[in-house]
């Protein structure tokens, strides 16, 4: 393997050296770093509108199971960076970066035995050993190392796998087909679960709940997750997609395209975003243009898109000198069409973006109205683990920036079968019928990437 896991649980990292190498590379795709004959687990695949990054093997992993999850991986990330060799000719987005995230319930939520989350604990994050870069038209290939030796341990990674990009190819495998399909909750147990919701929030207790569902498939043939990222990145070529594979034996691999993004964070300015309130795409532009305006003139999707964007300002107001709202727009994605608010925050002290994460997650968006009421309803209507789902994914550097994403449009996948995950927002006019309807579109971009 050529790369060395430096721990398994965080260990302090400060007397280390983390040595970065890299060099630039002509017209190669940075999935082909994700190439079946040369993979390894752990590996990560991260596309945003901005950048496309592989990564495999580890040079260091952050593994959380219990206590303050978003502080531990914190200490443990500043022990790794404390002590940085990086060379020169890197580019700023070169930066060594820890990908990975977080469950979406916090440490000590009992977890229910379908969907089998096997390596994916309360927080996980990995620095890659071999990453490749696609950015601002251009391309780099990066190799990390930590411990005594890093400098030339980074330096002779880097050369053997300029060799072994030159005649590696991404993964093209056509999609496996799917042989059978179950759900959890089935349609009548959905049901109960949205009007017990609805009572509940005519009552006051909640304000808003997102209750999601789980769709297990059987798959006909296996699946190559590049190739179904390559597919995804054709129809939702502005969300982030992503795949997460832990090293660890048995774990799956979670996967999607996700549209929402929680936050990125640039020295002071922070950009996020409310999406909420949902309809389906037509078969025509005015067709199109008709069922945006039921959804832009649509009373329960404006109160869920406003409950969103209200909590998502009250929660950056302690961090921010000034929080700007954007214009109300609509969200048109292959399947499913959204309203869509742009938020931005200038921050009036330095905070690192995972205390931001951990101050946003969830949404309303995903979560519901009061958060730890919402989060119990969930807990007990929901019949699965969400795991990931839902959950904050994505990276952030040594000084504190990143970018992270909601994982939802998702799936975790192992061998011959795959569970798909989604969502509806539950408010006080919501009708199970309709939720049912947008549940089902919102599977759409997954399956349609595997049959």
């Amino acid at each position: 393997m050529e790369s060395v896991r430096a721990d398994a649980v965080g260990t302090d990292h400060a007397s280390d050296v983390l040595a970065i190498r890299g060099c630039q590379l002509d017209a190669v795709d940075p999935a082909t770093l994700l190439a079946d004959e040369i993979r390894r687990r752990p590996w990560t695949a991260w596309a945003s509108p901005d950048e496309t990054v592989a990564g495999t093997g580890s040079a260091a992993t952050i593994s959380v199971t219990s206590g303050d999850r978003f502080e531990a991986v914190r200490e443990r990330a500043s022990g790794l960076f404390a002590n940085q060799d990086v060379a020169t000719n890197l580019p700023p987005f070169a930066r060594p970066r820890l990908f990975g995230g977080f469950a979406f319930h916090d440490v000590g939520v009992d977890r229910h035995a379908d969907a089998d989350w096997t390596g994916f604990p309360d927080a996980y994050f990995h620095l890659p050993a071999v990453s490749v870069i696609e950015r601002d038209g251009e391309t780099w290939l990066t190799a990390a190392a930590v411990g005594p030796d890093a400098p030339s341990t980074a330096e002779q990674t880097l050369e053997r796998w300029q060799e072994r990009l030159t005649n590696a190819q991404p993964s093209t495998e056509s999609p496996p087909g799917i042989a059978a399909r179950s759900q959890i909750p089935e349609r009548d147990a959905w049901t109960e679960q949205v009007d017990a919701a609805v009572e509940r929030i005519d009552r006051g207790d909640l304000r808003k709940v997102v209750l999601a569902g789980a769709q297990t498939v059987d798959l006909a043939g296996s699946l190559s997750v590049p190739a179904a990222l390559d597919r995804l990145s054709e129809t939702y070529p502005d969300c982030y997609r992503f795949a997460f594979a832990p090293e660890q034996a048995g774990a799956g691999t979670f996967f999607g395209a996700t549209p929402e993004r929680l936050l990125r964070r640039d020295g002071p300015r922070v950009q996020t975003a409310a999406l909420a309130g949902s309809i389906g795409r037509g078969d025509t532009g005015a067709e199109d243009e008709w069922l945006a305006e039921e959804l832009t003139d649509s009373p329960k999707d404006s109160h869920e898109h406003a409950l969103v964007v209200e909590a998502i300002r009250e929660q950056l107001d302690g961090f921010a000198e000034t929080v700007t709202t954007g214009e109300r727009t609509i969200r048109q994605l292959a399947t499913v069409q959204h309203l869509q608010t742009p938020i931005e925050a200038i921050l009036d002290t330095e905070v690192h973006v995972l205390s931001l994460v951990e101050a946003l997650h969830p949404t309303p968006a995903v979560g519901g109205l009061p958060p730890d009421d919402a989060l119990a309803a969930i807990q007990e209507a929901e019949a699965f683990d969400r795991g990931w789902y839902a959950a904050p994914i994505g990276w952030f550097d040594a000084a504190g920036d990143g970018e992270f994403a909601v994982g939802i449009r998702s799936a975790l996948t192992r061998e011959r079968r795959a569970t798909l995950f989604a969502g509806a927002g539950i408010v006080a006019d919501s009708d199970p019928d309709a939720e049912w309807d947008e549940i089902q579109l919102k599977y759409r971009p997954i399956l349609d990437a595997l049959r």
